[in-house]
């Protein structure tokens, strides 16, 4: 039986959240079942290498193409779908945040079964229904996507899996209740990260002994003015913009608690892999109750607060605190579990490989 051969389509390996799972996807698929090529725009970014270092034929071009103007629209397609014939894909899997569909266009045209993952909340344009319509499967990320298509059957739930060896614990947790109560969030610093609720949070705790690392590129002007933000709260001695770093693990295993204060407005979130990541490595956390958050946390409403509400994760914050270092640990532990359970690596692999089988 002949290979099932699978382009994954992603914009890069630098900016694009998706990157990492991408990545997980290419090496964990059964080589002797699948061979696997990714297409992506350019080669920024450390983690390009790691992705390089899996040996797997990389091809730097668009795969997307603007609409218009849509008189010269298949002309200008002509290249991609060239591409996807001359190469024999049996399935592009697209990793594209947006909602353009003009990659489907052109699978379609080359006779290329077309998935995609749903990664984000956006939607609501008519492009996307477009994208959605003319997609032969959709992959959604967390429960509340599955009422975007209420009349796509070819579709389904497949919440991405962590490799739950790599975040793991890696010292036993102190003996003793340190005197310093680390607090720390891992963002993409963007407006909708609501960044500043903790921040507020934090003020209003009015607790010395309450640390917060913040990590994100703050050089953009939402990071700029939640700095400033702590300037003029004095929150200077308590808060550390730790700025972008490539492992987290570290960083993540100094907390008592991790926070994911996303606001309920914009994108939102898909499925927060910070806020996995954190719960893989044992640590609480706290995150906002929206959709993506709530998805990962479904079964911890007590560790969910409402969305923009500075006062109740204060409180939040504050029960944490208090807890004893056997109820931190133990409520740590519960968290990693429910990741080992429900979003393991194997498991997201497995479910890949029955979908692309199925497809053909």
């Amino acid at each position: 039986m002949s290979k099932i051969k699978i382009l994954y389509t992603i914009p890069n390996f630098d900016t694009a959240g998706s990157g990492k799972v991408v990545y997980d996807l290419v090496r964990g698929l059964d080589k002797s079942k699948f061979e696997v090529e990714i297409a992506c725009q350019h080669d920024r970014g450390e983690f390009f290498k790691e992705v390089e270092a899996l040996g797997v034929p990389i091809h730097f071009l668009e795969t997307t193409v603007a609409y218009r103007p849509y008189i010269s629209l298949l002309s200008r397609l002509n290249p991609v779908i060239n591409f996807f014939k001359q190469n024999k894909y049996d399935i592009v899997h697209s990793w594209h945040w947006s909602s353009d569909w003009t990659e489907v266009l052109a699978a379609r045209l080359a006779g290329v079964k077309w998935v995609y993952t749903k990664k984000a909340m956006s939607w609501g344009n008519r492009h996307w229904k477009i994208r959605s319509l003319m997609a032969n499967f959709i992959v959604t990320i967390n429960n509340e996507m599955k009422g975007y298509f209420p009349y796509k059957k070819a579709q389904k739930l497949i919440p991405i899996g962590i490799d739950t060896n790599y975040y793991k614990p890696s010292k036993v947790r102190p003996s003793e209740i340190s005197d310093t109560f680390n607090v720390i969030t891992v963002a993409n610093l963007v407006p909708v990260k609501g960044i500043e609720i903790l921040i507020y949070a934090l003020e209003l705790m009015k607790d010395n002994s309450v640390k917060l690392k913040i990590v994100g590129d703050n050089e953009n002007p939402y990071g700029q003015k939640i700095i400033k933000l702590c300037r003029d709260l004095k929150l200077e001695n308590q808060i550390e913009f730790v700025g972008k770093v490539k492992d987290v693990r570290p960083l993540i295993e100094e907390a008592d608690v991790y926070i994911i204060p996303t606001l309920d407005e914009g994108r939102k979130e898909g499925m927060p892999m910070a806020l996995v990541e954190a719960m893989c490595m044992a640590v609480p956390v706290l995150g906002s109750n929206i959709s993506g958050i709530n998805f990962v946390l479904n079964e911890f409403n007590n560790l969910l607060f409402p969305a923009g509400n500075s006062e109740e994760l204060k409180e939040k914050l504050v029960t944490i605190k208090k807890m004893s270092l056997k109820e931190r640990t133990s409520l740590g532990n519960t968290l990693r579990d429910h990741c080992i359970h429900n979003y393991s690596m194997d498991g997201f692999i497995a479910e890949h490989e029955l979908l692309y089988k199925s497809l053909l």
